[in-house]
C-alpha cells in the first residue's frame, strides 16, 4: 500500500491547479522542497526482501495495477489543465505554474512509469507504456533505452551517460539529440536484420513520429494555440526531468573496456544507488537503479540493495536540484566516484 504515495504528486498537482494563483506550482514544490526536506528526516533503508517475500510480491497483481492506473491519471490530469486554460481566466503566471506542474507530472507518472512497463514483456503493459511516453514527445525513448541504453550504459557510446565533469546543461544536449539519433539508428538496423520497409506496420519510429505529430496536432484542433503550446513546453519540462535523473543514475560512472575491443559486463557498480525512503515509493523504487542495470527483467517491487553499488548520499529528488548547480554537484559527487573510473 505504501506505493500509493507514488500518486501524492498528481494529487497535490491537480489540487493546486484547481486552487489556482501561487498553488499552480504545487507539484513542483512538492517533488523539490518538501520531499527533499522530508528525506533528510527519514530513515534510509538498506533491507532486502527473504526469497518467500520476492516470490509474494511477484504473485501480487496489486503492484502491477498501481503503475496500469498511471495511464488514466496522466492523460486526466492533462484533460484537466487544458479545460482549465480554455475555459477559466488564466493569468500568464498560471500558465508557467500549470506547466511546471504537469511536467513534473509527465516525468514522474509517465515517463517513469513508462520506463518500468517498457521492460515488461506482456504486449497490454508494453502498449501502456509508449501511452505514457506520448505527452512528453518521448516515444523513442522506448527503443533507445531497451536495444541502446541497457547495451551501452557508462560507455562512450551512451548518450545517456554523463561524463565525469561533464555539467548537467551539456548533457541535455547530448542526450536529447542523442538518444533521438541512436533510436532511428536503431530502428534502421532492426528494419534491415528483419528486411521490414520504412513504410512497415513495425517499423516503429516511423509510427512514432506519427503519432506525436496526430498528439500535437489533435490538441491544436480541439484547444488552440494556447492549449497546444501548454502541452508542448509541460512536455519538454517532462523529458528536461527525465534526462536530469538519466545525469544523476550515472553521472562519471565507467564500464572496463577490455582487450578485445567490448567493455565489462554492466555490473551493480554502473549506477548510482539510493536507498532514501520516500523516494524510492514515489518513483516506483527507481532509485535502486543499480539493481535494475543488473538485472533490467526484475520488477520494481522486488529490486535490492547492492553493497558494492556507489551511493548517492541524498535520495533522487534533492540530488536533481543539485545538479541544477554545478559547482555544487562536482563538490558533492566528484569525490565519491571510484578511483579508476575518472
Amino acid at each position: 500500500m505504501k506505493y500509493l504515495w507514488a500518486y501524492s504528486i498528481p494529487v497535490i498537482g491537480v489540487l493546486g491547479i484547481y486552487l489556482g494563483g501561487f498553488w499552480s506550482v504545487s507539484a513542483l514544490l512538492f517533488a523539490f522542497v518538501v520531499i527533499p526536506f522530508l528525506e533528510l528526516l527519514l530513515p534510509i533503508d538498506k533491507k532486502n526482501y527473504s526469497q518467500g517475500a520476492v516470490s509474494e510480491r511477484l504473485e501480487n497483481k496489486f503492484f502491477d495495477v498501481l503503475l496500469y492506473l498511471n495511464v488514466p491519471i496522466v492523460y486526466g490530469v492533462i484533460a484537466f489543465c487544458l479545460y482549465k486554460i480554455n475555459q477559466t481566466e488564466v493569468s500568464q503566471t498560471e500558465i508557467i505554474g500549470m506547466t511546471l506542474s504537469l511536467g513534473v507530472i509527465l516525468s514522474a507518472n509517465g515517463i517513469n512509469v513508462a520506463h518500468e512497463l517498457g521492460h515488461r514483456k506482456n504486449l497490454f503493459e508494453k502498449v501502456l507504456g509508449k501511452f505514457l511516453l506520448i505527452p512528453s514527445h518521448y516515444t523513442h525513448f522506448f527503443i533507445e533505452h531497451n536495444h541502446g541504453h541497457h547495451l551501452d550504459v557508462s560507455t562512450p557510446e551512451d548518450p545517456s551517460t554523463a561524463k565525469y565533469n561533464q555539467n548537467l546543461y551539456a548533457f541535455w544536449f547530448q542526450t536529447v539529440t542523442g538518444t533521438y539519433k541512436k533510436a532511428w539508428k536503431i530502428q534502421k538496423k532492426l528494419n534491415t536484420i528483419d528486411n521490414r520497409s520504412f513504410f512497415s506496420v513495425k517499423n516503429d519510429m516511423f509510427w512514432y513520429t506519427i503519432i506525436q505529430i496526430s498528439y500535437l496536432a489533435l490538441i491544436y484542433s480541439f484547444c488552440g494555440l494556447k492549449g497546444f503550446l501548454f502541452v508542448l513546453f509541460a512536455g519538454i519540462v517532462g523529458f528536461l526531468l527525465l534526462e536530469t535523473i538519466n545525469y544523476v543514475e550515472h553521472y562519471g560512472l565507467k564500464r572496463n573496456q577490455l582487450a578485445s575491443g567490448r567493455y565489462e559486463r554492466v555490473s551493480e557498480k554502473h549506477s548510482w544507488n539510493s536507498n532514501h525512503v520516500l523516494g524510492r515509493i514515489i518513483l516506483y523504487e527507481l532509485t535502486r537503479h543499480s539493481d535494475h542495470h543488473y538485472k533490467s527483467q526484475k520488477k520494481y517491487q522486488i529490486l535490492e540493495y547492492h553493497d558494492i553499488s556507489p551511493q548517492m548520499p541524498y535520495g533522487y529528488p534533492t540530488s536533481i536540484i543539485l545538479s541544477f548547480f554545478p559547482p555544487l554537484w562536482f563538490a558533492v559527487m566528484n569525490k565519491r566516484i571510484p578511483e579508476e573510473m575518472k
